[in-house]
Order: structure tokens, then sequence, then C-alpha cells
């Protein structure tokens, strides 16, 4: 299992982006840490990724500059002063604009999500053991939600009634176990079903 740490002294941020990445990353493990120092405590070596703020990397260069391909600094602008040769990520935007970006950056940094283990082992099973699949309708009404139509524009665009819609909308989330449109969003865009550029 993937390790992933986040090392931010503020917790609403921590908790926010930890959230997030469990929903990027389901089969992730994300550890947070509010300074250097415990990180450090804690094997930083064993972790995939780290997630670090701007004051947390600064006294700490060198051992994030020794892991750069490893390291996303986490910013509060898209100013152009950010520290070269790290990937950055913005965290003071909108929850659907940050997830687009954590979408861009995993399939920038590899390969379109094929350097990534699936995600798709949330999927629910039947009884006999086999796993669940999205009806071609379902697919449909899935890929028009992460693209952030509302019920009544599916209805309309699809030519089905509004209550089939929930429904439909209903058994994606039930097979898929996912809880929100947010985890929809990253399913759908990981596993090719829309295009990010197109959420």
């Amino acid at each position: 299992m993937p390790k992933i740490a986040i090392i931010n002294p503020n917790t609403l941020a921590v908790l926010g982006l930890k959230y997030i990445l469990q929903d990027v990353m389901p089969i992730a493990q994300v550890d947070t840490f509010g300074s250097f120092a415990e990180l450090d405590a804690n094997e930083p070596d064993s972790y995939f990724h780290y997630f670090v703020s701007m004051d947390i990397l600064l006294p700490n260069r060198d051992f994030f500059c020794r892991r750069r391909n490893k390291t996303i600094v986490l910013t509060l602008s898209f100013d152009t002063s950010q520290p070269g040769g790290f990937h950055c990520l913005c965290i003071n935007v909108p929850e659907k604009q940050l997830i687009k970006s954590l979408l861009t950056l995993v399939q920038s940094a590899h390969a379109h999500g094929r350097n990534l283990p699936a995600t798709t082992n949330n999927r629910q099973t039947t009884d006999n053991g086999t796993r669940k699949s999205l009806t071609e309708r379902e697919t449909e009404v899935m890929a028009l939600i992460v693209r952030g139509f509302i019920n009544k524009e599916i209805a309309d665009r699809l030519n089905i009634s509004l209550t089939t819609v929930v429904t439909h909308r209903k058994n994606v989330m039930d097979k898929l176990g996912l809880k929100s449109v947010s985890a929809l969003t990253i399913y759908a865009v990981m596993n090719g079903y829309v295009d990010i550029n197109k959420i």
C-alpha cells in the first residue's frame, strides 16, 4: 500500500487535503504531520509522495530537494515565484478546481495513472464474488454528473424521466461504493470515462 505524507501545520487544510487524497487514491495510506520533526521521526523515506507546505519546505529544502520527484509543494496562489523544480499545488481554490489540479498532476506525473495501483478496488461485488459493473446508461449518467449537469438537464439530454436519472445516479454510487460527486469525478477521470478538460 503506497503511503502519502502531508506535512503542514494548518490542521484544517491538512484534513481537507487528506479527505480529497483518500478519494483520489483510495488504496493509499495518508499520514499527516504538523512539523518536519514529526515526519522525520516516522520513517520519512517510506512515503510515496510528500505534500508539504512552503513554510515547512524552505527550512528543510535539502531533504526535499533530494526527493524532488516525490515532493508536491502546497501553495496559496498561482504566483510565478514558486520554488523551482518542484511540482506545486495551489490549495486556495474551490474543491472542484483542487480535484482537477490533483488529477492533472497524477496524470502527468504518473503516465496518465498507469503507474498507479488501480482505483477500482472499491467496487462492490455480488453474492457470487463477481464485480457489479455499470450499464451503458449508468455510464452516460455518470459522465454527465461529472461534467456538472443537474438531474433535470441529464433527463432532458438523455430523454429519460427525472426519476430514472435519480435511480441511475443512486445505482452508480452504490455499485462503485462512492459517497460524493467529488469521488465520482475522480473515479470517472482516473478510469477514462471523462476527459479531465471537460469537467
